[in-house]
């Protein structure tokens, strides 16, 4: 793994991390906050890059604190890919991040070769949450409960960074429902660890930017398109990620019981779904240049 920054269109420094060894190029789209510990398949794949949100784990904040829009988000990418010479490449998005990697596809086309969106919606991210809500009141409470968790960031501070992530620890949040005991307790605890530390305030000011983000239309998408939802998510519905890809023809959906951290209860799944894609890939691309 190695990381080094490159700079955004406003000046801002964004944190790139990629796997070293030589492989197939893939970019991740992160989710609000995450990094690569949250995703113990990839870690150890060559060819994978992605980036530190900004404001987060080593990118910095920007001047004009209004710089977090999709945007911002999306131009980011697309300097990752320019400074590591990569013209087109299968995209990935988590969460948040499924928004970032939807948006890249609609564009930049001719950038993305394919995409694989876990646990997140295209978009209009509060209306995805709380299944066993009501539907007229799910972006409401999310909404809600999102800008009331900003204002408490200076609590959540003192609090949250003060918890020791212990054995007990691990266990007990792979045991809560938050996180299901499928997942690795080394790598739940390897990602607690730095999330826990986040600038609490300034989390869910990103998050509020980017969930804003109205429900894309995801129509001219034309690459193959792989959706991994967690049958017990509680942050994003299956019936939100797959609404918007219902009329793609090569869209393919498969769901897992798993919740919202998908990518850590199920790592294998990950990877062979990811590998299916890069042969559907491959495929399209033989067959697009057969009739050139």
């Amino acid at each position: 793994m190695r990381e080094h920054d490159v700079i955004a269109w406003d000046g801002t420094r964004i944190r790139t991390w990629q796997v070293a060894d030589e492989g197939t190029p893939v970019l991740l789209c992160p989710g609000v906050g995450s990094g690569p510990e949250s995703w113990p398949s990839l870690t150890g794949r060559g060819g994978v890059l992605s980036w530190y949100m900004r404001g987060t784990m080593g990118s910095g904040r920007p001047v004009d604190e209004r710089n977090i829009s999709l945007d911002d988000h999306v131009s980011d990418a697309i300097a990752v890919l320019d400074d590591a010479g990569i013209d087109r490449c299968v995209v990935m998005g988590w969460s948040m991040g499924v928004t970032i990697a939807a948006e890249l596809a609609l564009r930049h086309p001719e950038r993305v070769a394919g995409l694989l969106l876990v646990a997140g919606a295209p978009g209009d991210s509060f209306d995805a949450m709380l299944p066993l809500a009501p539907k007229a009141v799910r972006r409401f409470i999310g909404l809600t409960g999102t800008k009331l968790l900003q204002q408490a960031g200076p609590v959540l501070d003192r609090v949250l960074h003060r918890v020791p992530v212990t054995d007990a620890t691990t266990f007990l949040l792979r045991h809560s429902g938050v996180i299901k005991p499928t997942s690795d307790p080394k790598a739940v605890t390897s990602a607690v660890s730095r999330f826990l530390l986040h600038d609490w305030r300034w989390y869910f000011t990103l998050a509020l930017a980017l969930g804003g983000t109205p429900r894309q239309d995801l129509g001219p998408v034309v690459c193959p398109v792989t959706l991994l939802a967690g049958r017990d998510d509680v942050l994003a519905t299956t019936e939100s990620m797959s609404g918007p890809v219902a009329g793609l023809p090569q869209a393919r959906l498969r769901v897992l019981p798993c919740s919202h951290y998908l990518p850590l209860e199920a790592p294998e799944v990950v990877s062979e779904e990811l590998d299916l894609l890069l042969d559907r890939v491959r495929s399209v691309d033989f067959a697009t240049s057969g009739r050139s």
